[in-house]
């Protein structure tokens, strides 16, 4: 498509968009008395207005039922997490055994370290990306730690090269295969977050396996917006969040994927509790732990209502409008903003900016933007102008174009802002 920066060619793509109308089915705040441009889907998504009667339904039945509406609510919380299963596996590739939601997202992965980190002297390293987000720094370092490990030693992080921003994907494969004798995992994210870079998934669970070790993937900024096929790519285990891309709340809970050749492992070692346990048997009340097949036996407690009430709307409205046509869109979108920003800056000397996302493939909703001395600035002329962006210190913003309640006019109207800086 030949993009044109003009509110008429916005508005005339907006209207040929077959995925419009579930932008009504958000609310879109306000700044100045209007609808904001909200770019800010990769940090926190919107609310769902079906959400608020989801969330009415359970509060009554658990006003006029109390304990009962486990077993006799108008949706029975006793299996509230398996009306989740369907649509969380179309969302990441899965089949709907080997998906489970619950916790939220860094309980979650230390839950699967547990199962899938299990160091030995021989093989006892964790390659990761360097710069991942900080709850993985931190979880990754005190797993090394847990097992009696020094984390210089055991922990491996591949870093950009010198005057680059993003990782090369064939420096990820070496680094694995220059450890392959002592690689226990290899644990990296979906998108990385600061950055925006896609990874390749795929490729990089191949090579991990190909050297004997175990693969796992933090996909909070990938589910919901990048084409996952977690099953047929033979992902180890992968956890997500729920709050950016699946605009489930803030805070929501998480999701949690592990493959058949696992799930079906009874005697793989876990922390255990009693909502994994077998269903059949879990109100005899005895000992001895026997986990449910599949992805559910990894759960723990029983099921937050409130909050998977909500992520059930989510997944429902990702269901109705369909992975493939919203990665679309989104790609659609976001090439629209990367042309935007880069007609904004020719226009504009003002604006020292430089995009570090990588191209598509390597690239989904996010781009993020490296500012000069006066990034803070340009930050706050946007916010001032109506744009909802994310500031990343030292100096990235970062926006994402959603393809469920994001439109071209958005973009357009950034574009108006960035002019005026």
């Amino acid at each position: 498509m030949q993009f044109e920066n003009s509110l008429a060619f916005a508005r005339k793509t907006d209207g040929e968009d077959v995925l419009r109308a579930f932008r009504d089915e958000f609310y879109i705040p306000e700044v100045h008395g209007k609808p904001c441009v909200y770019l800010t889907g990769n940090s926190l998504g919107l609310l769902p207005k079906a959400a608020e009667k989801a969330l009415k339904d359970e509060l009554e039945d658990w006003k006029n039922l109390g304990v009962e509406g486990h077993f006799h609510g108008k949706n029975p919380w006793f299996h509230y997490h398996k009306f989740l299963s369907e649509n969380t596996a179309l969302v990441v590739g899965a089949k709907p055994s080997e998906v489970v939601v619950m916790n939220q997202l860094s309980s979650n992965l230390h839950f699967l370290f547990v199962s899938f980190y299990r160091p030995n002297a021989s093989r006892f390293k964790i390659i990761m990306e360097a710069g991942a987000f900080p709850s993985d720094m931190y979880l990754v370092e005190s797993q090394v730690r847990f097992h009696g490990y020094d984390p210089a030693e055991a922990i491996i992080e591949i870093a950009p090269r010198n005057g680059e921003h993003t990782l090369r994907h064939e420096d990820i494969i070496d680094a694995i295969e220059t450890h392959k004798d002592s690689t226990a995992l290899v644990f990296f994210s979906g998108v990385q977050y600061y950055t925006g870079q896609v990874f390749k998934i795929k490729e990089i669970t191949e090579k991990a396996h190909s050297v004997g070790a175990v693969a796992g993937f933090d996909l909070a900024h990938a589910a919901g917006n990048i084409d996952l096929q977690l099953h047929d790519w033979m992902v180890d285990f992968a956890a997500w969040c729920s709050y950016k891309y699946l605009n489930s709340g803030p805070g929501s809970v998480g999701g949690v994927f592990v493959h058949e050749k696992h799930g079906n492992d009874s005697s793989l070692p876990r922390f255990a509790g009693w909502w994994g346990h077998q269903e059949s048997e879990r109100f005899k009340m005895l000992k001895g732990f026997i986990p449910e097949a599949g992805a559910a036996g990894w759960q723990l407690s029983n099921a937050p209502v409130l909050s998977m009430a909500v992520h059930r709307v989510a997944l429902d409205i990702f269901a109705r409008a369909g992975m493939k046509r919203l990665q679309e869109k989104g790609r659609m979108l976001n090439a629209y903003l990367d042309y935007i920003i880069r007609e904004s800056k020719e226009g504009n000397p003002n604006l020292k900016i430089d995009i570090i996302t990588p191209a598509y493939p390597e690239r989904a909703c996010q781009i993020s933007m490296l500012t000069g001395e006066n990034g803070k600035s340009l930050f706050d002329h946007l916010t001032a102008g109506g744009v909802i962006a994310d500031w990343r210190n030292p100096n990235v913003i970062r926006m994402a174009p959603v393809p469920l309640y994001n439109r071209f006019e958005d973009i357009y109207r950034l574009g108006q802002v960035l002019a005026s800086f």
